[in-house]
């Protein structure tokens, strides 16, 4: 005849399942906070008139492009827009140089808003990535895939870039912008 080994450990655990398991209460879970103003992948806060955070490529390529800045977000969004550059996007400018000198002139634009950047550096990715991570009332101008790949991670921040030398919007619901041109 066999003999079965029990514990006196197994056997409370299975007499006695309501019992919780103490370690699975104290670990606590961590939620990001979501402001309800995001629906799916859209920021339905957002509305007009629109505060465009402007990167250096999107200046260089609407040169490039023959586009005029705010005309061209005006046409593509249908609304008032206010083009706004970072002094880190300011200062990547200046140190490119003699070559860049018409992008750091259409920056120093007075109907451009100009941010004032706390931290220190000036990599203007990252500048633009925490400033909207905090503050999700800009639409982000940008020509850069890793920039724009960092950005899609943040919800609700829609992405303007150029396409057949033209201004497009991604992730901005119809109901706002009533049809802009997209791809």
């Amino acid at each position: 005849m066999k003999k079965m080994v029990t514990s006196k450990h197994l056997k409370k655990e299975v007499l006695n399942p309501t019992k919780k398991d103490e370690n699975k209460e104290k670990t606590s879970r961590n939620v990001p906070y979501v402001p309800s103003a995001l629906f799916f992948k859209y920021n339905t806060a957002l509305g007009p008139p629109y505060r465009v955070l402007v990167d250096t490529n999107f200046i260089n390529f609407s040169i490039q492009n023959k586009l005029d800045l705010e005309k061209g977000m005006m046409d593509c969004l249908y609304a008032k827009c206010t083009p706004c550059i970072t002094d880190c996007v300011m200062a990547e400018l200046e140190k490119l140089g003699q070559k860049y000198r018409v992008a750091l002139r259409i920056a120093k634009d007075p109907r451009f808003e100009r941010l004032l950047c706390t931290h220190k550096g000036t990599y203007a990715d990252d500048c633009i990535v925490d400033r909207v991570t905090q503050h999700k009332c800009y639409i982000v101008a940008t020509c850069d895939r890793d920039l724009k790949r960092r950005i899609r991670k943040v919800p609700g921040v829609p992405i303007m870039y150029i396409t057949k030398h033209q201004y497009s919007i991604e992730r901005l619901p119809e109901a706002t912008i009533g049809g802009a041109p997209r791809i």
